[in-house]
């Protein structure tokens, strides 16, 4: 059970959740008229690594097939 905890498969969920999350968050922040440059700057940051990670998982799970 130990080892479905920190499967790729969860892994990639847990990542896709947080990316999610970040999206909203990033739109709400924009929408608000008293944004933080920085504070987006941050979390756009944040999101980019985070759909780096969510590739390289991706890539682990289904790598392309030889030519």
């Amino acid at each position: 059970m130990d080892d479905n905890l920190h499967s790729l498969p969860r892994r990639l969920i847990e990542l896709r959740i947080e990316h999610a999350d970040l999206d909203s968050l990033i739109d709400d922040v924009s929408i608000d008229g008293h944004q933080d440059d920085l504070v987006l700057r941050r979390l756009k940051k944040r999101r980019l690594l985070l759909r780096d990670q969510i590739s390289r998982i991706e890539a682990e799970l289904d790598p392309p097939e030889p030519a």
